[in-house]
């Protein structure tokens, strides 16, 4: 399963259900995951990228439109964490060949109401396991929308990237998003965290393990390149998706009158700052956009 927090990497270890070695953290933060995605802590996870606040448009937009500079018409695209299908969705819509993986069976449940594209349970730290049996070189593109940010373990990041890299054929595209260190400064919900943990957060992306969102791991721009890097993936570039602007629109209600001409704009400085050194961690979220060797 996908999972969370940073506490998985002290402790003792065992072996998890993938044959990878997991921290009791790990497993820990792992049900977290599911409970809060399931819905069973009240959260809404298509709510929050679809009409929850401005900034959900604003990520989704910009998430697609960079995936898609990727994108060859009827290329076969593996949405890996892909939660309720809020990228699948439009991407079958207009063609594209979707598989949705996600961990909670809650979440692939909805998303195969779509109808447009397939969606299964899985785990993205093992697309060979049994229900899944993801072939080498299958994909054309290889998205990883969330996983990374619920592992807390390199070693998991990494093996996640190299599932994804293991799936696309050579010259393929693999897509891995990060939370960055900073979007608790530019975003809103952290305000009520302790220096010891801004600390934390911003020496080593350790994330708390007080806060209701499962969060393992947040990157900055240079992390999240050497790790997609150090999983094998050439040419790698690190966008961020929501610009400086972003995080001030996850309190500007969708409904508002206001909402089209911020989102717009915001849009406006995303595209224009996408890899600017410094800017590009002020994003709430950052996108590694790599190529499997051939």
């Amino acid at each position: 399963m996908v999972s969370d927090d940073d506490d998985g990497q002290h402790g003792g270890q065992h072996h998890g259900q993938h044959g990878g070695r997991h921290t009791s953290g790990q497993l820990a933060l792992d049900a977290r995951v599911q409970e809060y995605y399931a819905g069973l802590t009240g959260w809404d996870e298509h709510a929050r990228l679809t009409s929850r606040s401005a900034q959900g448009p604003l990520e989704r937009l910009r998430t697609q439109e960079l995936v898609r500079r990727r994108l060859a018409p009827g290329a076969r695209v593996l949405d890996v964490g892909g939660a309720t299908g809020v990228h699948a969705a439009p991407l079958a819509a207009d063609g594209f060949d979707v598989l949705l993986v996600d961990p909670v069976a809650e979440q692939v449940a909805r998303a195969a109401e779509h109808g447009t594209f397939a969606a299964r349970v899985g785990d993205a730290r093992d697309l060979a396991a049994p229900g899944l049996d993801l072939a080498d070189d299958t994909f054309d593109a290889v998205l990883l929308l969330g996983p990374l940010y619920h592992l807390a373990a390199r070693d998991d990041r990494l093996r996640a990237l190299r599932e994804a890299a293991r799936v696309t054929r050579p010259g393929g595209t693999v897509v891995a998003a990060g939370i960055t260190r900073l979007a608790a400064l530019v975003g809103g919900g952290y305000e009520g965290f302790r220096p010891p943990t801004w600390q934390a957060i911003l020496e080593h992306g350790a994330a708390p393990s007080d806060i209701p969102f499962p969060a393992a791991h947040f990157h900055d721009a240079a992390e999240l390149l050497g790790e997609a890097t150090e999983a094998g993936l050439s040419d790698v570039v690190v966008h961020g998706v929501e610009g400086p602007a972003g995080g001030a629109l996850e309190r500007v209600p969708l409904d508002a009158p206001e909402a089209p001409a911020l989102i717009d704009a915001a849009l406006t400085l995303a595209r224009a700052l996408s890899t600017t050194p410094g800017v590009t961690d002020m994003s709430q979220h950052v996108l590694a956009i790599g190529t499997v060797a051939r």
